[in-house]
């Protein structure tokens, strides 16, 4: 039974129906420099727009990542009408598939990149937390091998 304004293929379409052909994730951050110069130095993003001093669009393949800086200047990074404002940080975070995470690691490390955990084994693949110039985190995973 369809209920009225119920959501169907329409809302959540499959493979078969259609395919997403981009993801966007804003991540607040307090440095809008410093962001950008990570996500393209470390992760391998690329500028696509950044037209104002508080907001900056990266790409990398499908994924698009929006950096706002908290301001009063509109857009995602303004005070909600209670008077919260966005802040960086928190455990949401994107998933970059890697293929060799332990060479990866060692690079960034080297870099100077801060992470949030060691190499974590599980039954899926390996994984590992790092986090951006503002303390946001991103985990880079490395599916495991299949025999």
């Amino acid at each position: 039974m369809e209920l009225e304004g119920s959501c169907d293929a329409r809302c959540f379409p499959t493979e078969t129906t259609a395919r997403v052909s981009e993801v966007s994730v804003r991540y607040i951050v307090t440095d809008l420099d410093a962001a950008v110069a990570f996500y393209t130095g470390h992760l391998d993003f690329a500028v696509e727009m950044r037209p104002a001093p508080t907001f900056a669009m990266l790409r990398r393949g499908d994924l698009r990542l929006l950096l706002s800086v908290p301001s009063g200047q509109g857009g995602g990074g303004q005070a909600m009408p209670d008077g919260r404002r966005p802040e960086p940080g928190g455990w949401n975070r994107f998933q970059l598939q890697v293929s060799d995470l332990g060479a990866m690691v060692d690079a960034l490390r080297a870099a100077g990149v801060r992470f949030r955990s060691d190499l974590i084994r599980g039954i899926g693949g390996n994984q590992v937390l790092l986090e951006d110039p503002s303390g946001n985190p991103v985990e880079l995973f490395e599916p495991a091998r299949r025999p």
